[in-house]
């Protein structure tokens, strides 16, 4: 196995250039194997976790969902309170920040920036807590691709960018992290979930942090500082894919199933198709427990 790691290392390293020596021996960093590893034994859980589940009860996990959603919030809020506060104090560039420019500021950015790789791969206990409450409708390709790539993307990232432009997606990404996981705490009590109203603005704010995450990346292609210009290249492309994918959810969730609405609306001529109860659930909780996640 060392010989394996020895070897692979090397080809990344030849293929990638020189690591960023700040990160030696940091947790999961030094190897990318682990991060590999972790990512198949995620996708095959993926699979045979439904597998497993399908002749059992499912298990309701309400306990365990508001303490890590809670959990998951408040990792959020710290990461991006640090990550803003420090690229205030140590006056980042908004337009194209190098990764060695900035003495203590980059240091205390690249610890939390760990904290933001490592949170990937908490995060992948959304799809268990999905496939334990065999609420499998939630296990959609943008959810699987959105977790999976992450994880391996932010291994290279730690490894040769840990710093300087790489901040300002993970900073408004753990924004709209602390929105969506106090929602999802929130909505694990079911007397809370009436009143949470939120949610359909937590895609919205996805898709404008794409877009200003682009706008940002491409403001250093445009004025560059000595940031790598295929880190920024790479991050467009996969900022492309997000943006494609979660609007696709957003019309197939929230534009597609208005229209239907008004087209029962229409085709039975009351307000009591829209309103009324189907099989004892309210509409408000049906499409509460049959909205797919977009993250």
């Amino acid at each position: 196995m060392e010989a394996f790691n020895h070897k692979l290392n090397t080809y990344i390293d030849s293929w990638m250039g020189p690591r960023d020596e700040r990160v030696q021996g940091w947790l999961l960093l030094d190897n990318y194997p682990p991060t590999f590893a972790l990512t198949l034994m995620y996708l095959l859980i993926v699979w045979l976790g439904p597998k497993y589940m399908r002749h059992r009860q499912p298990v309701s996990c309400q306990g365990l969902l508001v303490l890590y959603n809670l959990a998951l919030t408040l990792l959020s809020f710290y990461m991006f309170y640090e990550l803003v506060s420090a690229v205030w104090q140590g006056g980042y560039n908004f337009y194209c920040q190098d990764t060695r420019s900035a003495g203590e500021t980059d240091t205390k950015i690249i610890n939390v920036l760990w904290w933001y790789y490592f949170s990937k791969i908490i995060e992948f206990m959304d799809t268990f807590f999905f496939i334990l409450r065999k609420n499998n409708h939630q296990i959609t390709f943008l959810h699987i691709y959105h977790h999976a790539s992450m994880l391996n993307i932010w291994w290279f990232v730690m490894n040769w960018v840990p710093c300087g432009h790489s901040y300002f997606g993970a900073s408004l990404n753990s924004f709209i992290h602390i929105l969506m996981y106090s929602y999802y705490g929130l909505s694990a009590v079911p007397a809370i979930r009436p009143y949470l109203w939120w949610k359909k603005y937590i895609t919205q704010g996805q898709l404008i942090q794409f877009f200003l995450t682009m706008s940002q990346t491409i403001c250093a292609v445009i004025w560059p500082c000595g940031f790598p210009r295929g880190w920024l290249f790479f991050q467009i492309f996969y900022l492309v894919s997000l943006i494609v994918f979660f609007s696709n959810f957003y019309i197939q969730t929230y534009k597609k199933h208005r229209v239907s609405q008004k087209k029962a609306y229409h085709q039975n001529g009351s307000v009591d198709s829209l309103n009324g109860h189907v099989n004892g659930v309210t509409p408000t909780e049906t499409i509460t427990h049959r909205k797919v996640r977009a993250d």
